[in-house]
């Protein structure tokens, strides 16, 4: 992946995960973008409220994947890392 296609990459899971933000702080939450792999892994932090709460997984999955996968088709998975 050369550094222009990074760069769009990256602005787009941005843009998708800006989408779901104001659900995820509307709770006291927030999600941080860590890194996005050259294999199109997406590595996000979960903060604030959802970091350790018992229904983080399904806000990963259900919330800020699929999010991220309507504007990111080929997105292989999105991880949740501390």
């Amino acid at each position: 992946m050369n550094a222009p296609e990074k760069k769009e990459i990256f602005n787009t899971v941005k843009a998708a995960i800006e989408t779901v933000r104001p659900y995820l702080l509307a709770d006291g939450g927030d999600v941080e973008l860590v890194e996005i792999t050259s294999d199109l892994v997406v590595k996000v932090r979960l903060t604030g409220a959802c970091h350790g709460c018992p229904f983080s997984v399904m806000t990963l999955k259900a919330g800020i994947e699929q999010a991220v996968r309507k504007k990111l088709p080929q997105l292989k998975e999105l991880v949740a890392v501390d």
